[in-house]
């Protein structure tokens, strides 16, 4: 381990390589601090810059932005009582009450200093699983490895919400979108409609940026509002310091919860944050401040969410399972490098490993020092509203997807994959099993095609295929198990109370119009896409079969279970959701003006309309913060080097 740790730190010591970690830790720091957008979103809009670097410095421009997420949305959890992302509701809880009572820079002081070592934590636990695990993964063999990525498929498929059948058919939704393009065993070209710029298939950038980053923009444009209407006093730093101190224990059993709850992929940091949280609960004597502002529960849930995101890349990096949906994009990123996570990283690419680890290590201390100089400057800036914020996100992703490929394909697809992602939302399909799918599509593909050429179909007795499997069959017999019990005694409650009081009608938070209609497209893409199938060669079939056999079964019964509860318990209406259609609207004829008259003129009529009607600024400071965006997203093209979007227009007017 030793003569890897050196040469890793001296490579990321690097003048371009540090910067870019330091660019991707200032990235990350501001995306934690908006609520609603969080780690996958800070990401996925970082994720079109990483081949403006070196392999090191492209991965550490990431990895700078998921080790601070957690670091920084405790200033906005704290001073406002808006969490970040859901892992930092217990210090929203906890913090913001401690805040109303004059005492903002204890908990901050403790949140930061918590995360920090929760990151510290999980660097040196994904330093030690390297050696440690290494043997075991080289002796994996191509079954267990297509094994493993079915397993990162199913807990994927658990990540978000307790429903299992929208998760699964989400995770087939991706792989089938891993699909589209070339087959790597056969000549065909699959789902392309004939367009030449599906030919290569689908852009990572883009697909991420869609589904997750345009759904995100949108429902900050609606909202209207800002990050608080006042700004929050901080208090005393000392105080902070000493209270960490005294609860240093606490923060370094919490960490260990994260940790764990990072080897198992798709716990993710939200449930870790509040187990970590229950035994800070448990272990006090007293109990009575929880919920009023008690500081354990800031170390606690602080402690714990940081070393959860960073353990998360031991199963990515070992076993090409993603922890999360960040762990995920960054295991695309690896892809794309050229790196494969597993038998051939470790053999291969053992200085990378460390590299990481460093990254991360040095993000999660000099993440927290930065948290400390500028939350002074932060709690002034938490009146600023949304739409200020959203308009350079919107032109930064367009330009990030644009340098995929330099057509309008690009905007075209990232717009169309930003309705679906925007429609999953709505319709509370978990967003996170598509990109997991997406992501293992391609080594799942090249797994599978190997381990049925070298072994048939007796690979799936081989002792290791079926011990990884029992992954994923242990848990669901047990769920299974649990849902008997509970259905049991719903019916003994019913034999003795009376029918009164049993079924329970089925919760409802999303709107039913939407969540049909979404159900339904995905049956008639499952559907479609099955009638396309039958023409491919039956090597290039491989793939798109395992995805679309599940998944059109898993949507045939979901649209059938949605259409009995919306006949049942009457159809639910969303306001919410309906006011955000024209926002979406909105951004999809922007993307028909860029293709009519070109980047330029379509961009300074959105800058317009988001900075004067949605952001309410006046017209000269308008036009001033538009013509600085506009110059800014010109040197991103430069620095890129890719000319703007040309319409049509600009095409007459050159011949």
């Amino acid at each position: 381990m030793l003569e890897h740790l050196v040469p890793a730190l001296s490579a990321l010591l690097e003048p371009a390589r540090l910067a870019a970690l330091f660019a991707g830790m200032l990235a990350g720091l501001v995306f934690g601090m908006l609520p609603g957008l969080g780690g996958v979103a800070a990401v996925s809009i970082l994720l079109p810059f990483i081949y403006l670097f070196d392999s090191y410095a492209g991965l550490a421009l990431l990895l700078g932005a998921i080790s601070v997420i957690y670091t920084s949305d405790t200033i906005t959890s704290v001073l406002v009582g808006a969490p970040g992302s859901p892992a930092s509701a217990p210090t929203a809880i906890e913090g913001h009450a401690l805040a109303r009572e004059g005492k903002a820079a204890t908990a901050l002081g403790v949140g930061f200093l918590a995360s920090m070592v929760g990151g510290l934590f999980g660097a040196v636990i994904l330093s030690l699983a390297i050696p440690v695990a290494g043997p075991l993964v080289l002796a994996l063999g191509t079954p267990e490895l297509l094994m493993f990525a079915i397993v990162g498929l199913v807990f994927a498929a658990g990540m978000v919400g307790k429903d299992i059948a929208v998760g699964l058919a989400a995770a087939a939704f991706g792989i089938l979108l891993g699909t589209i393009g070339a087959a790597p065993a056969a000549v065909d070209f699959r789902f392309t409609f004939g367009q030449p710029y599906l030919a290569d298939g689908l852009s990572l950038t883009i697909v991420a940026l869609g589904l997750f980053a345009v759904a995100e923009v949108v429902g900050m444009l609606a909202s209207g509002g800002g990050i608080s209407n006042e700004r929050a006093p901080l208090g005393d730093w000392r105080e902070g310091a000493r209270a960490f101190v005294r609860h240093r224990w606490l923060v370094v059993r919490s960490a260990l919860i994260g940790v764990f709850g990072g080897f198992v992929p798709a716990v993710g940091a939200s449930a870790s944050t509040w187990v970590a949280y229950g035994h800070a609960m448990r272990s006090a004597k007293d109990k009575s401040r929880f919920g009023k502002g008690e500081i354990r529960g800031v170390a606690a849930a602080e402690g714990a969410n940081n070393a959860t995101v960073i353990s998360d890349l031991v199963p990515t990096l070992l076993f090409s399972v993603p922890g999360g949906p960040a762990a995920a994009v960054f295991l695309g990123a690896l892809f794309s490098f050229g790196f494969y996570p597993g038998p051939r990283l470790v053999r291969e690419n053992p200085e990378l490993m460390y590299v990481i680890v460093w990254s991360v290590a040095l993000a999660s201390v000099a993440g927290a020092l930065i948290c400390f100089a500028i939350t002074p400057l932060i709690a002034r800036l938490t009146r600023i509203r949304f739409a200020i914020i959203a308009a350079p996100l919107l032109l930064i992703m367009v330009a990030g997807a644009y340098q995929a490929t330099q057509s309008f394909g690009d905007i075209a697809m990232l717009l169309t994959l930003g309705v679906v992602g925007w429609l999953m939302k709505q319709a509370d399909w978990p967003r996170a099993p598509v990109l997991v799918g997406f992501v293992l599509a391609k080594p799942m593909e090249q797994y599978f095609w190997l381990t049925v050429q070298i072994h048939g179909w007796a690979w799936l007795l081989r002792p290791g295929v079926l011990v990884i499997a029992a992954l994923i069959v242990v848990p669901l017999l047990l769920r299974l198990a649990g849902l008997l019990r509970a259905r049991r005694a719903r019916a003994a409650a019913a034999a003795t109370d009376g029918p009164a009081l049993a079924p329970r009608k089925r919760e409802r938070r999303v709107d039913t119009r939407i969540g049909l209609a979404f159900a339904w497209l995905v049956l008639l893409v499952f559907g479609y896409a099955a009638y396309e199938t039958l023409g491919f060669a039956p090597d290039s079939r491989l793939l798109p079969t395992l995805a679309i056999v599940p998944g059109l079964a898993l949507a045939a019964w979901i649209v059938v279970r949605d259409t009995r509860h919306a006949l049942d318990e009457g159809v639910v209406r969303d306001p919410s959701a309906i006011a955000e259609i024209p926002f979406l609207a909105t951004l999809l004829a922007y993307g028909l003006g860029v293709w009519l008259v070109g980047f330029d003129i379509a961009t300074v009529v959105l800058l317009t309309w988001i900075l004067l009607g949605c952001a309410r600024m006046r017209l000269a400071t308008g036009l001033a913060y538009a013509a600085l965006i506009l110059a800014g997203i010109h040197g991103m093209f430069a620095l890129m080097r890719v000319s703007a979007p040309a319409g049509l227009l600009d095409f007459a007017i050159l011949s």
